[in-house]
C-alpha cells in the first residue's frame, strides 16, 4: 500500500496561500501544524516552499532559535528541521537540510516515492500539490481556513477540480477553522 501523501496549507477565505496576508500564527494553529508534521516522515515541497520553510524553521548554524521565536514555533521548528524533505526543482542543483532533490516527472518520481515505507509524506507549497491534486494522488487534503479576505496572491488548487469529502471539522478561538478532506473518487 503507497505511503499516504498529505496536503496542508494555510488558507483565507477567498482560497489565498499567501501568508503575506495577513496568516498570523498563533499558539493554537501551531501546535496543530506541529501535531501535522508528526503523522508524516516526509515533507514534499516545491522549491519556493522549500526556501521559505528552512528560511524560518531551519534551526541557526548557533544551534539556537531567534529570539522571534515564540515557544510553539520553536516546538514546531525541533519536529520539522531534522525531518527528511524532499524538494522538487528543476533549477536547484542540491539541497541540504536533510533533503534530497526530486528530478524528472513529478507525478512518476511522486508515485516512486510514495512506495517507501514510512508513516507519510507532508505536502505543502501551491503549484506542486496542483499538478499533483490534478494527478490524483493526494489522499488527505487539509485547509487551515483563516478569517481574512486576501483579494489577490496565489490561489488554492487554482485551474483543478476536485470533489472532496469532508471528514473532519475543527474551530479554533482565534476562528480559524481545520476542514479535513478525503477525494471521493
Amino acid at each position: 500500500m503507497p505511503e499516504p501523501l498529505r496536503y496542508g496549507i494555510n488558507t483565507t477565505l477567498d482560497g489565498g496561500c499567501s501568508h503575506e496576508a495577513g496568516l498570523p500564527p498563533d499558539a493554537e494553529s501551531m501546535a496543530f501544524w506541529t501535531d501535522e508534521l508528526r503523522r508524516s516522515d516526509t515533507l514534499l515541497y516545491g522549491r519556493v516552499t522549500y526556501e521559505l520553510m528552512q528560511g524560518a524553521w531551519r534551526r541557526p548554524a548557533s544551534g539556537q532559535w531567534p529570539d522571534w521565536m515564540d515557544d510553539s514555533e520553536v516546538a514546531f521548528a525541533e519536529v520539522m528541521d531534522p525531518m527528511r524533505k524532499v524538494v522538487a526543482s528543476t533549477s536547484l542543483d542540491t539541497v541540504d537540510w536533510n533533503g534530497e532533490l526530486l528530478r524528472g516527472d513529478v507525478v512518476e518520481a511522486v508515485q516512486r516515492l510514495r512506495e517507501r515505507p514510512g508513516r507519510g509524506i507532508s505536502l505543502g507549497g501551491v503549484r506542486l500539490p496542483a499538478a499533483l491534486a490534478a494527478a490524483g494522488l493526494i489522499d488527505e487534503y487539509t485547509f487551515v481556513v483563516h478569517p481574512v479576505i486576501a483579494g489577490r496572491g496565489p490561489r488554492l488548487l487554482d485551474g483543478v477540480e476536485l470533489t472532496l469529502e469532508l471528514v473532519e471539522r475543527r474551530e479554533f478561538r482565534s476562528g480559524v477553522t481545520v476542514q479535513r478532506y478525503r477525494p471521493t473518487a
